[in-house]
């Protein structure tokens, strides 16, 4: 377990921070961004949470994928560290898989593209799954410079389908969707 009883250190007045293999990186790295988008993503995830306390099977997915979030940027803040097999592993993208199924079988199919809305415990599951998308990106980003683990990619691509599935639940299973109507090409500004 971590123990921080010190906070501020003042390591990072001068631009640079540290991984947790004790390197010294600018606070602008690919892989110092790409964990800053992870983090946003993980406090958003918090954010939607705070809504879904009356929706204790979601709630408690949503907690999981927190702490996942946190194993998958324990093993990217450690470049270099030789293990015998990743710390995100096989059974993390499975596990979101495992719920995209079991919450998606509630809905109906779309027949269309949906707006990002609806009730506002939906409308932070959509900002949560467009901050993961960022956060993917970023990870696409760092995988061009060093080897990614491709459980990391396929989880953080999971997730941001487990969270437009679950703005779906959250919009009374679909009730609450506004589809997107495309602009017929003579409409004027």
């Amino acid at each position: 377990m971590v123990k921080l009883d010190r906070i501020v250190t003042r390591g990072g007045d001068g631009g640079e921070t540290s991984l947790a293999n004790g390197d010294r990186v600018r606070k602008d790295h690919s892989r110092i961004r790409m964990l800053g988008a992870l983090d946003e993503a993980n406090s958003v995830i918090g954010w939607l949470r705070a809504s879904c306390r009356d929706h204790n099977e979601i709630d408690a997915v949503l907690g999981m994928v927190q702490n996942d979030l946190f194993d998958l940027g324990a093993e990217l803040a450690t470049p270099g560290k030789r293990r015998s097999s990743p710390a995100i592993g096989e059974n993390y993208p499975a596990f979101l898989d495992t719920q995209l199924a079991r919450f998606n079988a509630q809905l109906k199919p779309l027949a269309s593209f949906i707006l990002p809305g609806g009730t506002e415990a939906a409308c932070r599951a959509h900002l949560a799954r467009t901050t993961v998308r960022r956060s993917e990106r970023e990870l696409v980003a760092l995988g061009a410079e060093t080897t990614v683990a491709p459980p990391t990619l396929q989880y953080l691509n999971r997730l941001s389908d487990l969270l437009f599935v679950l703005a779906r639940v959250l919009n009374e299973e679909g009730g609450h969707d506004e589809l997107w109507v495309p602009a017929p090409p003579h409409r004027s500004p």
